[in-house]
């Protein structure tokens, strides 16, 4: 539900909802909206949310269960690393 991710992403980014409500152009009423399922964003705020959070407007919009991690500035060994990791955590996720 959009909602539920919407919140998850502003907590993880450090946000609150007067936060996020700034960085959009929003009172922080219409951000707590969206997040209590009261109101659903515009697809304007979808794609501006997507882009803020570093992720899809499908992830958001739960289309796709996958997310996305930045890595520019990190080296070949460092992102080996981390795909390391996201397969480790995979594998023992199922058993």
């Amino acid at each position: 539900m959009i909602a539920n991710k919407i919140k998850m992403l502003r907590e993880r980014h450090g946000l609150t909802q007067s936060d996020l409500a700034k960085k959009l152009g929003l009172t922080r009423s219409g951000v707590n909206a969206w997040e209590m399922g009261i109101s659903v964003p515009s697809t304007q705020y979808i794609v501006e949310l997507a882009a803020l959070f570093g992720v899809s407007t499908d992830y958001l919009l739960d289309i796709e269960k996958e997310e996305t991690i930045n890595v520019s500035g990190l080296s070949e060994k460092e992102v080996g690393m981390i795909a390391e990791l996201v397969e480790y955590f995979k594998q023992n996720k199922q058993q």
